[in-house]
């Protein structure tokens, strides 16, 4: 924008600024502001700032900065009655502050056929949209729900959906598992879809499986309703639909891109022909892309436009630089936001909304950078060890951000900038991933606020080998670190004409409202649960604690619960602690005290064959105890319904760890909520429970949660702390569970084993 002004104001004083013209062809209305026409010179211009070198611009960028200009050349010309019009596209060095003009004459004759032409091609495809939208419609209206009748609890939810989409609402939607939360939530908003005029339905959810099922209930919805006309389309991470990583995404370099933009019309096309029959999730998608020798991964971003539902991940809509939302604003579409396990959401924004920068990587990217860049790389770093210099403490959080060094960082953003534009076809990974991350810190640092804090970890890492940088002063990592994601999560659910956030867990309302910034009107629904209190025996152990000081002297109390219910039930169980830590020596005097009884543990950092392995020794017909973390990969979103579980020992009240970080978070908590009354809480009692109690709670619940999966199964949960006997605590409990505090006592007085660690 400080571009164009700047070239305007070098015009002489006839000059027009900022033209609007519009026009008409059969049914179209074609409206636009072209940048600037000089009456004296019959020159109509259209200015584009860039950076770098003016040839290495792709040749389908100029060819749309030219279709550009000679739409508004026509529409000039009709409205000014002209024969002829000098067509300028003014090229804005943003560095050099030059001016690339390029001037062409047109007639009105050949501007007229281009402007038809045009005309005519977009004319062909929104007749076919607008007889799919009509259609679409009509199916939706006449869509039946795809099963016989509605479980326990689902219809109060569908209703519940239905009359949000209608109002243009927010809800929230507690319903534990097994009413059938995904066709719940989908079929209302899919027969929400004609009468409200909505455009998308997006699904979003925290994790691949989440859209796995997002993808079986459309399957479902659609085989039941063969007449049925909806384009759902998966979108998936770029690493995961890449077919040649090892190359750039640039025409000299990666084959699915040259050529993208010529075969795009025929590929997208070809989609929207099998979105009619099949989902186009990442297997389909690919077969249509390959077919046509295009990119999956952007045919796959293409196809968000012409698509009726998009499910992806949560950063589709709710990143810093979310696509979906880009397009929402952009083409004021009407959508309506299906979040799925959206207890996930306060995390998972979080990150989205925090940048870090790590001296160390930034001395590793140095030791193998191209000449070309070293200069700023070594100017970052220099300016690293100015922010720490004096620091004498491992950990210290600031208050401000500070300026020279994002001066500083704004200047490698630029250097690294003008060597990728050089260097287009150049794959160089761990110089784009750290260029990518300095990018996020810098757009961190501008929306800095109360929301967030700023804080300096110095670390004794070894310096990267190769690494031409100074180290004798140590290194350090860099963190704006977001606390409360409210001010960049809530324009998002405004923008949306409904949104319904879901999940077995969302207690209390006011944490997940605070914190996610929905709006005042936001509804709340706790959908009964279609289990019973009988289904599921729960205990809260008074004489254990699992707190940091006291878990080697648990050990023998919890193996003790442990294998006295395993004695009373044998069966598949899972053990859930707090830390890898506990976790190793709970299993280990377990097996110690009990090796007859088949153990089998979590691992850090386990691959997913691990995981599948790990969940494969769940069978309907084994028996043993699978020892996991609380939070991790197996607390939540695995199924294993019936005698593949038949309980779970939680020996953890899953708190945050009391750290530097966390108790300069609850800090942070209670100053931005400070004028708040939340729940008749004080000031110090919102901040921890913010901070380390409802979060802790969230995780233990969605781990027993594992339990219980359909109104046919039955199990027992333990709870091993005595901080889970306290009222508190228990309120937060779901209210279908009847808990019996209890009073361990050692099944036999036998030697245990001492504990050695």
């Amino acid at each position: 924008m400080a571009g164009h002004a700047l070239v305007a104001s070098r015009r002489d004083a006839g000059y027009l600024s900022e033209v609007t013209l519009d026009g008409t062809y059969k049914t179209l209305s074609v409206r636009g502001r072209a940048d600037g026409y000089d009456p004296v010179n019959n020159q109509l211009e259209e200015v584009k700032t860039y950076r770098g070198d003016l040839h290495n611009m792709a040749d389908n960028k100029r060819a749309l900065h030219w279709a550009q200009v000679k739409i508004y050349g026509w529409l000039l010309c009709q409205a000014k009655d002209l024969k002829d019009v000098n067509l300028a596209l003014v090229y804005f060095d943003i560095a050099s502050m030059q001016e690339t003009p390029l001037v062409e004459n047109f007639t009105a004759t050949r501007l007229k056929e281009y402007f038809n032409q045009q005309c005519e091609l977009f004319l062909a495809w929104a007749v076919r949209e607008l007889a799919h939208r009509t259609a679409r419609d009509a199916s939706l209206t006449a869509l039946a729900f795809p099963h016989v009748t509605f479980r326990p609890g689902q219809r109060e939810l569908a209703e519940a959906v239905y009359k949000t989409a209608s109002n243009c609402k927010c809800l929230m939607a507690q319903a534990t598992t097994g009413i059938g939360k995904t066709i719940g939530t989908v079929f209302p908003l899919l027969k929400a879809m004609p009468s409200q005029r909505l455009d998308k339905l997006f699904y979003l959810a925290a994790k691949t499986p989440g859209r796995k099922l997002a993808l079986d209930a459309f399957d479902l919805i659609s085989a039941s309703t063969p007449s049925l006309r909806l384009r759902v389309v998966e979108l998936v991470a770029r690493d995961k639909s890449c077919e040649h990583p090892d190359k750039a995404c640039h025409g000299d370099s990666c084959p699915l891109a040259k050529g993208f933009y010529d075969r795009l019309p025929q590929a997208r096309y070809a989609a929207v022909q099998s979105a009619a029959d099949v989902l186009l999730d990442k297997t389909a998608m690919r077969d249509v892309a390959l077919t046509h020798a295009v990119c999956p991964y952007y045919l796959a971003q293409e196809m968000a436009t012409w698509a009726d539902v998009v499910i992806g991940d949560y950063n589709y809509y709710f990143d810093l630089s979310a696509m979906l939302h880009a397009m929402t604003v952009s083409y004021q579409w009407r959508v309506s936001v299906l979040v799925d396990e959206a207890h996930n959401m306060i995390e998972r924004a979080r990150s989205m909304y925090s940048a870090a920068l790590n001296q160390r990587q930034l001395q590793a990217v140095h030791a193998a950078a191209p000449r070309a860049v070293r200069a700023v790389l070594d100017k970052l770093n220099r300016a690293f060890y100015d922010v720490h210099k004096t620091q004498v403490v491992d950990y210290l959080v600031v208050e401000e951000l500070p300026a020279d060094f994002l001066k500083v960082l704004q200047q490698l953003i630029t250097g690294i900038t003008d060597f990728l534009v050089a260097n287009p076809t150049r794959v160089d990974a761990e110089l784009q991933s750290f260029y990518f991350e300095a990018l996020h810190f810098s757009r961190m640092a501008d929306s800095f606020g109360t929301h967030s804090m700023f804080d300096i970890t110095l670390t004794d890492e070894a310096t990267p080998a190769g690494s031409l940088l100074q180290s004798s002063q140590g290194s350090a990592t860099l963190t704006i670190r977001n606390i409360v994601p409210a001010p960049f999560l809530n324009p998002r659910f405004t923008d949306a004409q409904s949104a319904v956030l879901f999940s077995a867990t969302l207690s209390p309302a006011n944490f997940y409202k605070d914190t996610l910034g929905l709006p005042m009107a936001t509804a709340w629904i706790d959908v009964a649960s279609p289990f019973s209190p009988d289904q599921l025996a729960v205990s809260a152990v008074r004489n254990v604690s699992t707190r940091y000081h006291d878990r080697n002297q648990s050990l023998a109390v919890i193996t003790d619960l442990m294998a006295q219910q395993y004695a009373k039930a044998p069966g598949n169980y899972l053990a859930f602690t707090s830390s890898y830590d506990y976790l190793q020596k709970l299993e280990h005097y377990f097996s110690q005290c009990h090796p007859h009884i088949t153990t089998w543990v979590q691992t850090r950092q386990m691959n997913e064959a691990g995981r599948e392995q790990f969940l494969s020794r769940f069978t309907s017909t084994s028996r043993g105890i699978g020892f996991a973390v609380l939070g991790g990969a197996f607390a939540e979103g695995i199924d294993l319904p019936g005698s593949r579980l038949i309980g779970a020992f939680i020996a953890t009240l899953g708190l945050p760890q009391v750290n530097a970080v966390n108790e300069e978070i609850k800090k942070r908590m209670a100053d931005y909520f400070k004028n708040d009354d939340i729940q008749g809480e004080g000031q110090h009692d919102t901040a921890y429970n913010y901070t380390y109690l409802y979060p802790g709670v969230q995780k233990v619940v969605q781990a027993a949660g594992r339990v219980i999966r359909t109104q046919q199964d039955t199990g027992v949960v333990v709870l091993m702390d005595d901080r889970f006997t306290q009222p508190e605590v228990q309120s937060l409990l779901p209210h279908w569970w009847r808990v019996q505090n209890i009073t361990h006592s050692a099944s036999r007085p036998e030697k245990r084993p001492p504990v050695h660690f």
